[in-house]
């Protein structure tokens, strides 16, 4: 059974930071990539960033300038750091681990997180 488990979701002021985490717990032999989404109140979810096991960074427009993302293989874990944060901004943000084997000869499947919700108001 994999699980993915965010934290470091809350209220933050405009102009201010939150670093978002991601473990991947369970039993797993590889992952090909983990990725952050997000989806506000009537929209879409969007991606957000992702990070390929072999450093391979993808930022979408929203994130450009303002979000890093980084991950510890060995651990299954992966943050989005958050900086100048606007109020469009505000949304669950959801972990998502691609490609996830959790034995070598198994197909890969994708998994997500339940989201952790991000909010910023003044």
């Amino acid at each position: 059974q994999v699980q993915l488990v965010e934290s470091g979701g809350g209220l933050v002021q405009p102009g201010g930071s939150l670093t978002l985490s991601c473990v991947a717990s369970g039993s797993i032999f590889s992952v090909a990539a983990m990725a952050w989404y997000r989806q506000s109140p009537g929209k879409q979810r969007e991606h957000v960033a992702g990070i390929t096991t072999s450093g391979q960074i993808t930022l979408s427009s929203p994130a450009k300038g303002r979000f890093t993302i980084s991950r510890d293989n060995g651990k299954f874990t992966v943050w989005l750091q958050m900086n100048d944060l606007e109020p469009d901004d505000t949304a669950v943000y959801y972990c998502k681990a691609e490609s996830l084997r959790w034995d070598y000869n198994v197909r890969p499947a994708d998994y997500w997180g339940q989201g952790t919700q991000v909010t910023v108001s003044s």
